[in-house]
């Protein structure tokens, strides 16, 4: 592994006396200690404690002792301006004379990344003995829980094989790690941000380096604890020696605290990320319309049942048409089976041409950086793989297939080969990239151009930059959609999509919880809602238009007599009511406006409220099973007064005072009001 420890000139500490110092950045704020503990709250009009007692936030873990009590011997505060912008930096060395370390705390605050401030902590070992470490913490508090039946909300940023929620409620007795590496054969990866929220407060904490580092951030509530912990982590893969007079140095992570759900804590990640080279694809207008997908017809599809079916997508006003799995020889082996393409790729692209001669468009899916065992890829060239310790391959088990290395330069080659093939060669407008493994990878111990095992997890994004690069230099209005099956996309990754995707919802929850998070890191990229047939209905579009996502379906036409795949059959009455949301969607195209996520808390706040903002108009999409009571829409000028409109029901509610945004309603399921200036 790559060495984190580098040797410098010791420095002679000085002990001080020091009173305790403050640190404000608008509703942050942090005191901190002649120990070097810090206790974190906000400034919140109303808000009460976040944590009531200083405690030893920064802190490393060695073979023989942990190192926490340290006693402060020099502070400074200096303004500066960097890449980031305008800011302070307040720096403290403290010293632990049992153990003979020095630590060196950098905060940050800057002027234009409010209520949140960035830690940068380094150890220096001070004594004459070679100190294994095992594992340094960062930021880590203990949060006060809320009075209320659910004691907080959480963002949690790992993925997992179970496909939970992203968005969860906190009680005593939970648990999870938060790991960014594989927590499974399969999955991995995520968004480096873990963030803990009542509703008058709430506290965020996560990692904001430039690269995908193998970090934890675990949040435990045990039943017995009176506060949850939450904090940033990270375990060397091998014991980590410092030697004497050197130093060991922590990765840059931050805290910040917000009001209402995670929205404005991972807005402020997303932008501040945007200055260390995380930046959003350009906007593509594409990405926009309407999708219709084959899977509906499964892996054993018939090339007639597509075309059959290609005549309803478009009387729908579907823009786009996707082949999904089975096409392909094998995975690793991308061109045409003899099964489903008798006349092989040249009948592929005349199947592609004959969807562009009806005005439509053609995504294809593909599983990249993977292989089956007895692919031909493997037989020619077996080093590929990605290496486990002990020398076996890393498995992907829902493929039954390999990892490729996403770093060998064969594997960079054949897959620029394979995007040539789908979209030059075949004509595809748009690729899906689609599997949970393509989140994250294990640590590679192959000869695959890395420095340590763990660059692999590294440098995986630059693969998907070149997936990216080379699609929209033969298309440059290509789309592509990252399907990551569940996972909660790894951040790195992001720059090199230009579709999100809700990527197999289990239910409309998932839908409109994973809208949210992905409007807030990076707005102006299209959100895909997936196949209606995933949410909780199999027609609830409500979720997708609601939140501003694209809709899309994978439902078949006429029946075909299997019972897997008629269960998606578009009835008259179902054909009635996709008819119906692709007008509104199409008339509407909320997926283009404003999301305003910062006006309801997705968790406390009841009914459900999600809002956009089109053209000086205020769209709002409520949720409940049965609902009966008072909303409120907030956002509007307390000095106009507005009509309100239920686009869906076409009903008339009147004229509502931007002042007292206050209606009683009753519905079943959703409400979605159209708010107009008068």
């Amino acid at each position: 592994m790559k060495k984190t420890i580098v040797t410098i000139l010791s420095w002679c500490s000085i002990c001080i006396a020091s009173a305790q110092s403050i640190i404000t950045n608008n509703n942050l704020k942090i005191e901190v200690n002649d120990e070097l503990q810090t206790k974190i709250n906000s400034t919140f009009a109303l808000a009460k404690q976040l944590t009531d007692h200083f405690s030893s936030s920064e802190y490393i873990v060695t073979k023989y002792f942990t190192a926490k009590n340290f006693h402060l011997t020099k502070k400074e505060k200096t303004n500066f301006h960097d890449a980031v912008g305008d800011g302070t930096e307040w720096i403290f060395f403290g010293l632990d004379n049992t153990n003979h370390i020095e630590k060196i705390i950098s905060i940050k605050t800057y002027k234009n990344f409010s209520d949140a401030a960035y830690f940068y902590v380094q150890y220096i070992n001070k004594s004459n003995k070679d100190l294994p470490i095992i594992k340094w913490v960062n930021n880590e508090y203990h949060v006060l829980p809320s009075n209320d039946t659910t004691k907080f909300w959480s963002f949690q940023g790992s993925s997992n094989s179970d496909r939970r929620d992203w968005i969860l409620k906190v009680n005593p007795g939970f648990y999870n790690k938060n790991f960014m590496g594989m927590n499974a054969s399969d999955y991995g990866g995520g968004i480096p941000v873990i963030d803990l929220w009542r509703k008058d407060a709430g506290i965020a904490v996560g990692n904001t380096e430039a690269v995908a580092k193998l970090i934890a951030m675990p949040i435990d509530f045990d039943q017995y604890a009176s506060t949850a912990t939450m904090g940033v982590q990270y375990e060397y893969p091998e014991t980590e020696i410092l030697k004497p007079n050197d130093t060991l140095k922590t990765f840059e992570t931050f805290v910040s605290v917000h009001q209402k759900d995670c929205f404005a804590t991972l807005r402020t990640f997303g932008e501040f990320m945007q200055t260390k080279g995380i930046r959003p694809a350009p906007e593509e207008p594409s990405a926009y319309e309407p999708i219709w997908c084959a899977w509906g017809y499964e892996r054993d599809f018939t090339l007639q049942e597509i075309l059959n079916t290609l005549p309803k997508v478009k009387e729908l006003g579907i823009k786009w048409v996707g082949l999904d799995d089975g096409y392909q020889q094998a995975e690793g082996d991308w061109h045409t089976n003899k099964e489903h393409f008798p006349g092989g790729d040249a009948q592929m692209k005349a199947f592609v041409d004959s969807i562009h001669a009806q005005g439509m468009k053609a995504v294809l899916w593909w599983a990249p950086m993977i292989a089956n065992p007895d692919s031909k890829l493997l037989q020619k060239y077996p080093d590929i793989i990605v290496e486990q310790k002990n020398g076996a391959p890393q498995f992907v088990t829902w493929w039954n297939a390999y990892y490729l290395s996403p770093t060998d330069s064969i594997v960079i080659e054949e897959t620029k080969n394979n995007v040539k093939l789908f979209m030059h060669d075949w004509g595809f407008d748009a690729l899906k990239l689609d599997g949970q493994y393509m989140n994250a990878v294990a640590p590679d111990y192959g000869d695959h151009n890395l420095d340590y095992p763990e660059q692999s997890f590294e440098k995986m994004p630059s693969l998907f930059d070149t997936i990216f690069t080379t699609a929209r230099k033969i298309k440059p209005n290509a789309v592509i959609e990252f399907c990551p099956c569940g996972d909660v996309m790894n951040l790195y990754h992001m720059p090199y999509t230009n579709q999100f995707v809700a990527s197999d919802p289990e239910s409309s929850w998932q839908v409109r919880l994973k809208g949210k998070v992905y409007h807030a890191l990076m707005p102006n990229t299209a959100y895909f809602g997936d196949h209606v047939e995933l949410t909780d209905t199999k027609q609830d579009f409500a979720s997708q238009v609601g939140v501003g996502a694209v809709p899309g379906t994978k439902f078949v036409y006429p029946a075909t007599g299997v019972k897997s795949k008629d269960e998606n059959l578009l009835t008259p009455e179902k054909e009635k009511l996709f008819k119906k949301w692709l007008d509104i969607y199409k008339d509407k195209m909320l997926s283009t406006g404003v999301y305003h996520g910062e006006l309801y808390d997705i968790g406390y706040d009841y009914p459900e409220t999600h809002c956009i903002e089109k053209n000086g108009v205020m769209y709002y999409a409520f949720f409940n099973p049965d609902f009966n009571g008072t909303i409120n829409l907030r956002g509007l000028n307390s000095n106009k007064k507005y009509t309100v409109t239920d686009y869906f029901n076409h009903l008339n509610f009147g004229t509502v005072d931007g002042s007292k945004p206050d209606m009683k309603v009753a519905f079943k399921h959703f409400l979605m009001i159209e708010v107009k200036e008068k």
